[in-house]
């Protein structure tokens, strides 16, 4: 059953790859109007949404072991993100929002973006590095 499942889902995001990518030709080529595919791109985005969210509860329902490790990386994540916006400040003085047309805020938001980035970056080559050295000694 599992297999049917996942080969059924593998196909039917085969062919929405294909439907998706028929209204940016026929944009680009000229047929299409801009409303139109700015439709087609929000009814594809709320598509994505749903497969986004149905897979995690599909696969915890198959296999509830994998709630946890799902609560774990949550819970990692959102720890990295509230340590980022700590960190974060607004270096833009007045004149520069008020050029931007920003707030303090988005500038903060922005910079919390980064440095979650930077963060998860060096987690990222640290787990990489980790591996391949217990790889070597396995």
């Amino acid at each position: 059953m599992k297999d049917k499942v996942a080969n059924i889902t593998k196909w039917f995001l085969y062919a929405l790859l294909l439907v998706g990518a028929i209204p940016g030709i026929l944009f680009y080529a000229g047929a299409m109007g801009t409303d139109a595919f700015l439709g087609w791109g929000k009814f594809m985005f709320i598509l994505g949404v749903a497969v986004l969210v149905l897979t995690p509860i599909y696969t915890i329902i198959n296999n509830p072991k994998n709630l946890i490790k799902m609560l774990i990386s949550i819970v990692v994540l959102a720890v990295i993100l509230a340590v980022s916006y700590a960190f974060a400040t607004n270096h833009m003085s007045a004149l520069q929002l008020e050029t931007n047309k920003i707030s303090a805020e988005t500038s903060r938001l922005v910079g919390m973006g980064l440095i979650a980035t930077y963060i998860t970056l060096v987690l990222s080559v640290i787990a990489i590095l980790y591996s391949g050295i217990v790889k070597m000694f396995k």
